[in-house]
């Protein structure tokens, strides 16, 4: 073999060699832990999940799957920002859902909370979450 061709080889040789060098040193450098999360990613894996339909003052009818740390579904919904109300001795007074404004001395309008089909007994931010359920609010009046 002439020099130049062995040169040329062990030049060749030379870059595998480094090249191998190159990934095994990347590839020690690779982490096997799992990826921290983050608490927001977190409730969105382990949380408890509820759905939430809305029916508007139109008929229209609106489903929200949520899931939630939370321990009402008033406090679930406010934090979704789907509610929004006034506090009042009683709890809280749902006056805005799904960005829709009932007010009874104007329109004679309320929202209703139903629970599974039912009509609430409990006020929203009184009602505990449970896996599963359906909560409804209705524009009434």
């Amino acid at each position: 073999m002439n020099k130049n061709r062995m040169q040329k080889l062990l030049c060749l040789i030379g870059c595998i060699v480094l090249v191998a060098a190159m990934a095994l040193s990347f590839a020690g450098c690779a982490s096997t832990s799992a990826p921290e999360t983050t608490s927001a990613q977190t409730e969105a894996v382990v949380g408890t999940s509820f759905q939430v339909v809305v029916t508007g003052p139109d008929g229209e009818e609106a489903a929200f799957d949520i899931v939630t740390n939370k321990a009402t579904v008033g406090e679930a919904l406010v934090e979704k920002g789907l509610i929004d109300g006034e506090d009042s001795e009683y709890g809280l007074y749902v006056t805005t859902v799904n960005g829709v404004t009932l007010d009874w001395d104007k329109d004679q309008k309320y929202w209703a909370f139903y629970i599974d089909g039912e009509y609430a007994m409990t006020g929203v931010d009184s009602t505990n979450v449970t896996e599963g359920a359906v909560y409804s609010f209705v524009a009434e009046g």
